[in-house]
């Protein structure tokens, strides 16, 4: 586990597989309209994040992008220093990812995605390996700076190593004190796959729970900021949604206090699989 003391602000950078680097804090957009995704990612880039997971099956790739512009051209910041992700929805065949990546971008009105994940290995071996194929060569056109997956168990993660192909410096799982994957991570750490957790909140299921309200109360912080601060401390990426403003903002103020060992292995304790979402770790 890395020290926590090495997560210091939102600025804060984890180095990649390929030796590209991804802000560990960041804002997610599923299940948002339009509106709500252009206002969440215009007050994510205000309040400091740099940052911003989208995806194919979203449906709002387009606000994302247009959110983004506008903030550039606002502000004169660099296109470079804002990281945004999205991933294929469909793992059909060689040819259908590269049209639907370059779909994608265009949506976004992006020439190229920080990251690009495949959403899941539904499909089986051979699809798997056609799409990955196609991920590695988009990466090699300049289409996508990284690749990763999304919601691979331990065992799509071998199938890729046994296979002797790049790895992915990425796989976004379901990720909280709630929802461990202790398979899933080892394989990923033991191979430096970095974690990224897409519901580091559980979806508020567990806001109530004892332990959480016993530590934020103690910590003087709420809920959801102890959530994200344990992932933090596990070195998971991690990508909050919200569609409140102030909400963007508290759940970015994680970077003043510590969980300390104790605080730690009481929340590593929870762990229920605790299904919030869509769980297809274990599909063929």
């Amino acid at each position: 586990m890395p020290s926590p003391n090495a997560v210091k602000s939102l600025a804060a950078r984890l180095t990649m597989l390929d030796g590209n680097s991804i802000p560990q804090f960041g804002l997610g957009v599923y299940e948002m309209s339009d509106s709500e995704t252009y206002n969440a990612v215009k007050w994510a880039l205000e309040a400091g994040y740099r940052h911003i997971d989208t995806a194919e099956w979203y449906e709002n790739e387009k606000p994302c992008g247009k959110a983004i512009a506008d903030f550039i051209k606002s502000t004169s910041t660099p296109r470079s220093e804002i990281f945004l992700t999205s991933k294929l929805k469909n793992n059909a065949s060689y040819d259908r990812t590269l049209r639907d990546l370059k779909q994608s971008l265009k949506r976004a009105g992006v020439d190229y995605f920080d990251l690009y994940l495949m959403h899941s290995a539904i499909g089986g071996p051979q699809i798997r390996k056609e799409v990955w194929k196609a991920c590695c060569d988009a990466r090699e056109q300049g289409l996508v700076k990284s690749i990763g997956v999304s919601n691979f168990g331990a065992k799509h993660i071998q199938e890729m190593i046994d296979q002797k192909v790049p790895l992915p410096v990425v796989n976004q799982v379901d990720l909280h004190p709630f929802m461990r994957h202790p398979e899933i991570v080892k394989i990923c750490e033991d191979n430096e796959i970095l974690l990224e957790a897409w519901g580091p909140l559980a979806r508020a299921m567990r806001f109530t729970h004892p332990s959480l309200v016993k530590i934020a109360e103690r910590k003087g912080k709420d809920v959801a900021q102890i959530m994200l601060r344990w992932g933090l401390q596990h070195g998971f990426v991690i990508i909050p949604k919200t569609v409140s403003q102030q909400r963007v903002v508290s759940n970015s103020n994680i970077f003043d206090f510590v969980l300390d060992d104790e605080e730690m292995k009481e929340l590593d304790g929870l762990d229920e699989y605790l299904v919030t979402d869509w769980d297809v770790v274990d599909c063929e």
